[in-house]
């Protein structure tokens, strides 16, 4: 990816607040790389030149941590048995890891480590595991383009990296392990010649020195990079970047968040296709892209998550709910600033109401990432949480209502209690089943 470039609106240097909302911006722009395409730019800094810091906000009284002392966590899931799943993006090449953390007590345990992972320039964020379900007992995991692009010579450009950290980045992994190894194993890992392999289409068997086991299967190989000349760089690409999952029938639908679209996998034969593009939303003076970073089931329709781009405007992101029979869009939650996830939830009386994540409330001030509830998707919302710390996705408990959301750059997971968004004694929290998920029971 290229190398982002920061606007401002004249020269100078930025005041302190400015300076921490823009380089806000800049991490978003690193984790996401087409959230920092933009046009119309006049000055452009390099905030590297300054050793800045990302801001802590105060914990909400209704969040705790569960655990700490993750890589790079981007997105979780509960287990069958109730562990939360969670994929990490890891701290280096080829370090990207999926661990079993259980949410009484917080103890973290790896299921795999070795996963594709590659650095993101200018600020080495990294881009790995980025999305994950579970059926059964097959974990299906989404690779993020990693380090797959380097910066072009001119600006917002890039260009095919000749030697990436991996040959599976863009891609879909299927993993499988027994309710054994899911209570007791502290890790399999896989190398760099197991990657080769997968990627020559043989399948792979872990050990653990323990008589336990695991499979790993490459189910779905995306291109590295996509093919997208510019006049300043004929040799400009664009690099697929799946970021998140969801199943239904034998079949995998999943955001990529590099080229604004929902890709649609067979879970039997690997066969790819693309189920719609997203336009770009408006951002004030110009388009912004759409980054679709976040996908559920709502009944039998997709609700899909946009982040949106530099400068990413208040009030542009918003959740689109998509056919998945047709690939028709619309508008369904609008109003939010940096939508990374919607959790369709059961109201009073077995109404569907939301609730939505947003890495932060406003970009321009830096302020940190919110919950909130819509109690129909027109509705005023309601705050519950206004002070996570860029926070990219969440999961519920059906045991206790409780949530549980990831803080990538924390490395945190907290959970916030689900008396927080409860009404009278009816609990929030039940996510509906994909009418042609449950068709297949």
């Amino acid at each position: 990816m290229m190398k982002p470039a920061i606007l401002m609106t004249g020269p100078g240097r930025l005041s302190k607040s400015k300076r921490t909302a823009t380089l806000l911006a800049l991490a978003i722009c690193c984790l996401f790389p087409g959230a920092a395409y933009s046009q119309g730019a006049a000055f452009f800094i390099d905030l590297f030149s300054e050793p800045f810091s990302f801001p802590t906000p105060n914990q909400c009284s209704s969040q705790s941590v569960v655990t700490s002392g993750l890589h790079t966590p981007v997105k979780l899931t509960f287990t069958q048995h109730g562990n939360l799943l969670v994929a990490e993006a890891g701290d280096g090449p080829n370090t990207g890891r999926i661990s079993l953390v259980d949410p009484a007590n917080g103890h973290r345990r790896t299921l795999l480590d070795g996963l594709p992972s590659g650095f993101v320039p200018p600020s080495n964020s990294t881009s790995g595991p980025s999305g994950l379900a579970m059926r059964g007992r097959t974990l299906y995991i989404t690779i993020g383009a990693g380090d797959s692009t380097l910066p072009g010579a001119a600006l917002n450009t890039r260009i095919a990296n000749p030697n990436p950290s991996s040959p599976i980045f863009s891609s879909v992994l299927a993993v499988d392990f027994t309710p054994h190894v899911e209570q007791t194993t502290e890790g399999f890992n896989l190398t760099w010649a197991d990657q080769l392999a997968l990627h020559n289409g043989s399948e792979v068997s872990l050990d653990n020195g323990g008589g336990d086991q695991i499979k790993v299967r490459l189910l779905a190989d995306f291109p590295d990079y996509l093919p997208e000349p510019r006049k300043d760089e004929a040799n400009n690409v664009r690099a697929p970047d799946p970021f998140g999952l969801v199943i239904a029938a034998n079949q995998l639908y999943i955001v990529d968040s590099e080229s604004n679209s929902i890709r649609i996998v067979e879970i039997q034969t690997g066969g790819t296709t693309t189920l719609t593009n997203f336009a770009p939303v408006s951002a004030g003076h110009f388009p912004a892209e759409a980054i679709p970073v976040g996908i559920r089931f709502f009944g039998d329709q997709l609700l899909v998550s946009l982040l949106t781009s530099y400068p990413f405007p208040t009030g542009g992101a918003q959740v689109r709910i998509v056919d998945p029979a047709t690939g028709s869009d619309e508008p369904f939650i609008t109003g939010l600033t940096t939508a990374v996830d919607v959790l369709p939830i059961r109201g009073r009386g077995r109404t569907s109401e939301f609730l939505t994540l947003e890495l932060s409330a406003d970009m321009q001030s830096g302020t940190p990432g919110r919950l909130r509830r819509y109690t129909s998707p027109d509705a005023a919302p309601t705050v519950i949480a206004d002070c996570l710390n860029m926070s990219t996705s969440m999961a519920r408990d059906e045991r206790t209502g409780a949530l549980y959301i990831t803080e990538i750059f924390t490395g945190r997971i907290v959970k916030v209690d689900a008396s927080t968004f409860s009404s009278g004694n009816n609990v929030f929290g039940f996510e509906p089943q994909p009418i042609t998920a449950r068709s297949q029971k």
